[in-house]
């Protein structure tokens, strides 16, 4: 791929969908697969999947398709699965607690290290044999240990608050679920998981659709 090139955010956020579905082709034993295939199983078109994976390389053959290990793999590179990542979670309560609890995490590579909350009734729990510590003790475990990606899952009046202790701590990159949009430097990666504005986007297509029907 030339490094130069600029990848466009659709196309990035359309890779872990193929990335899963290539999986669950592997798990079932098929080893081949064409762009006509993936299109059925994802939604995308055959043209759309191949102009995506041709950005990267292509990685597929005339006449014989993709080969799904291979591609899976390749995709896996791309999308930065080839190494292991260190993560923290801030805000132990339910939604906190599922993420650290989701095994599909630490299948790819994933391993939360440490969570951390202030309220005195869960510190001290322990969520898959990590035990939940107490906010007032974030600044030494980050300046101790090495973190690679933060989970923000704080209420909205402290979000912004703790996003800016976890860049002073050294975090480059921050999960944010917390309801509000958080504002950070240029250099830090931020993804945000709204969930109230994901189920607004439900209610509206299943709004229109009762309409429509």
């Amino acid at each position: 791929m030339d490094k130069s090139k600029k990848i466009s955010t659709a196309v990035i956020r359309r890779l872990p969908k193929y990335y899963r579905y290539l999986g669950e082709l592997s798990k079932i034993g098929i080893s081949r697969t064409s762009s006509k295939e993936l299109s059925d199983m994802t939604g995308f078109t055959a043209s759309q999947i191949r102009q995506d994976l041709n950005n990267f390389g292509g990685f597929g053959q005339q006449g014989f398709g993709y080969d799904v290990s291979n591609l899976r793999n390749e995709i896996g590179k791309i999308l930065g699965l080839d190494r292991k990542y260190k993560i923290i979670i801030v805000g132990a309560g339910n939604i906190g607690q599922a993420i650290a609890n989701y095994t599909g995490f630490y299948e790819e590579g994933y391993d939360v290290v440490a969570l951390f909350d202030k309220n005195p009734k869960l510190i001290g729990l322990s969520i898959r044999d990590k035990t939940i510590q107490d906010i007032d003790d974030l600044d030494d475990f980050l300046e101790l240990n090495e973190v690679n990606i933060a989970v923000l899952c704080t209420p909205k009046s402290v979000s912004q608050k703790i996003a800016d202790k976890l860049i002073k701590g050294g975090i480059k990159a921050i999960w944010n679920f917390a309801p509000t949009d958080i504002k950070l430097p240029k250099d830090i990666v931020l993804e945000n998981v709204h969930l109230n504005e994901s189920l607004f986007a439900l209610t509206y297509y299943y709004k229109n659709k009762i309409i429509n029907d």
